[in-house]
């Protein structure tokens, strides 16, 4: 079992530490649309969609770079008593906290899910229904939900890459669950 937890933690680290080195870029595209609002609004007639893309992107920023903040420990905690603790009751402390982490990180996916369905123009109450009938064939892509603004971009891209770093964050948070479990028996990580 330990060989499969190592495998398991060895995989995702992986891959939301690439992703997360990745999104740490996001801010410099966040910052060059932000100049280009300025510069339009400053000597051109503004842009409509600016505003709504930097949104977008501090998004993505923030929801994909997630894991790795996760991952890193970089994450805000209440250092008045858990830095005082030895790394086996952290470890105990932790296991537990992110078990609450992982069901918060749950309903934030199923909800996400949801609003992605509704965004292709599914309105039921079964979203993965939804999305397996896409699948095979059995649904159908509805009216697609847009944004009220004047530029009216589709929403759904943004919410697929909300659903996308949901996932990524609970995977992350399995893979801590994993090393508190090895930390507490002992184990080195």
């Amino acid at each position: 079992m330990q060989s499969v937890m190592r495998g398991y933690i060895q995989a995702v680290d992986a891959v939301n530490y690439r992703l997360g080195r990745v999104m740490m870029y996001g801010i410099f595209v966040l910052m060059g649309v932000l100049l280009w609002s300025s510069i339009s609004k400053t000597f051109f007639l503004p842009s409509l969609w600016t505003l709504e893309m930097a949104q977008f992107i501090m998004v993505a920023y923030y929801i994909l770079g997630g894991p790795y903040s996760i991952q890193l420990g970089a994450n805000v905690r209440m250092d008045l008593l858990y830095g005082e603790w030895s790394a086996r009751k952290k470890a105990w402390f932790d296991l537990v906290t992110v078990l609450f982490l992982i069901f918060y990180l749950g309903v934030l996916f199923y909800g996400a899910v949801a609003s992605t369905a509704y965004s292709l123009g599914y309105w039921g109450s079964a979203p993965f229904s939804f999305f397996g009938g896409l699948i095979t064939g059995a649904e159908e892509v509805g009216r697609m939900e847009r944004s009220s603004t004047a530029w009216r971009p589709y929403m759904w891209p943004i919410k697929l890459l909300m659903v996308i770093g949901m996932f990524l964050m609970l995977l992350q948070c399995i893979s801590e669950l994993f090393k508190d479990v090895l930390r507490v028996k002992g184990e080195a990580i």
